[in-house]
């Protein structure tokens, strides 16, 4: 986790800044995955979206964390190999609106390939080895990757997130969804808006509608990719917020 320093009246005061890799769930925040099989089963299933090929109970499997104590989740579901993004890609039960997020993942092997998608729309990537708009820790597509925070193969990463989603009057589009990410205890993204949906109808809500760009009124899931690599998720938690304000910034 990041730590802050504080000097007062002469004394230093150590405060612990909720944002980094080991960080843990604030007030209010709901815990979505502990890298136990129970709670994926319980709180996750397969995005249903056009290229589903995979079937229920969930093929990602539980593995126990590779640098650390305790257990982790892999993304490399068999239905997905070859790159096959939306045929066994997870979705929370739950959808979301506007949320502060954490979620940490390590990629083990050089290339590893998946993604983080906000409100199962808007793609935050995870992809080793690419420092480009498609690339780590980019709001694909539509940022800069900020290749520079990432601590690297067989480590742990973490992103934290508010998200704001979009704002409609009467089913129009009023208002763009808003992210602020923090890269393992960096602040890399501030107050970004958020254009479309990139990569068509089996990368997430609304990716058929209008080639992205006719994003709806519709709450959405927190979805992770898979993408036939060994990447590894842990300690992902939840907060739901309401954020009157166009402002994300924490």
């Amino acid at each position: 986790m990041s730590l802050l320093i504080i000097v007062l009246a002469g004394t230093i005061s150590t405060v612990v800044a909720q944002v980094g890799v080991g960080t843990k769930p604030e007030k209010g925040a709901v815990m979505y995955l502990d890298g136990t099989r129970k709670m994926l089963d319980e709180k996750w299933t397969y995005w249903e979206g056009p290229r589903l090929a995979a079937t229920l109970p969930i093929k990602w499997i539980v593995v126990k964390d590779p640098v650390g104590k305790g257990s982790a989740v892999n993304s490399n579901d068999p239905t997905a190999a070859g790159g096959k993004y939306g045929s066994a890609d997870i979705v929370t039960k739950k959808a979301f609106r506007d949320f502060r997020l954490h979620v940490e993942f390590l990629i083990s092997k050089p290339g590893g390939n998946s993604g983080v998608y906000l409100q199962n729309r808007y793609e935050i990537q995870v992809l080793d080895g690419d420092s480009t708009k498609h690339g780590m820790g980019a709001i694909i597509n539509e940022s800069e990757s900020p290749y520079h925070a990432y601590n690297g193969v067989g480590k742990w990463n973490a992103y934290d997130i508010v998200f704001r989603a979009a704002r409609f009057n009467n089913g129009t589009l009023t208002e763009k969804a808003m992210v602020t990410i923090y890269f393992n205890g960096k602040k890399v993204h501030t107050n970004h808006p958020i254009n479309q949906v990139w990569g068509g109808p089996n990368s997430g809500i609304d990716g058929g509608n209008d080639g992205g760009k006719g994003i709806t009124d519709t709450p959405g899931g927190l979805k992770l990719q898979a993408e036939g690599h060994d990447v590894l998720y842990r300690n992902i938690w939840i907060k739901e917020l309401d954020l009157k304000n166009a402002d994300t910034d924490f």
